[in-house]
């Protein structure tokens, strides 16, 4: 939402991973590094690609633990006690083996790169929303894996039927 506050966050579509009373952990899906590219990342982490690399955007994930790397991923890709089921359509993987898996071609149809994720404690997610922070919407497959990061903003909101103009920081109660 506008009244955000938090520059990192400003018109972030955070794709949540995780949610229960623990707390709630996601990632930020339209927001890439501009100058790291998923070869890059494959040579820092010496993984040779046995054949052409997919073209893989690498994505700031959030501002928590940003040197660490998490797949977010079509369910056609699965390593057992490694992939998270987020839901029917999509898993999230955060392993060496998704990394090694698509540099040698055997890795999910779609995915998307992200360093590091948002984190939020027990009830904080709930409270900001409460509080007119975040808008929620379901996460068709083109939100989330559509290359163009710039649109999933507005994306998100036409999925929830809002016209960004129409956006107010000021929240009410009904």
């Amino acid at each position: 939402m506008p009244n955000m506050g938090d520059s990192r966050f400003e018109k972030s579509v955070i794709f949540i991973c995780a949610h229960s009373a623990e707390g709630a952990m996601g990632l930020i899906i339209n927001k890439p590094t501009p100058d790291l590219k998923i070869t890059d990342l494959l040579k820092q982490l010496k993984i040779k690609p046995s054949g052409q690399v997919p073209a893989i955007r690498v994505h700031f994930g959030g501002p928590v633990e940003n040197g660490r790397g998490f797949v977010l991923h079509s369910t056609d890709y699965t390593l057992p006690d490694a992939t998270l089921a987020v839901s029917e359509s999509f898993g999230m993987t955060a392993t060496l083996t998704v990394l090694e898996d698509i540099a040698a071609g055997r890795g999910p149809r779609d995915s998307l790169l992200a360093l590091g994720y948002a984190g939020w404690g027990p009830g904080q997610l709930e409270a900001e929303i409460q509080n007119n922070g975040w808008l929620t919407c379901d996460a068709p497959h083109d939100l989330v894996f559509n290359a163009d990061d710039t649109g999933k903003w507005v994306h998100a909101l036409k999925v929830l039927g809002i016209n960004p103009l129409m956006l107010s920081s000021e929240g009410g109660r009904a």
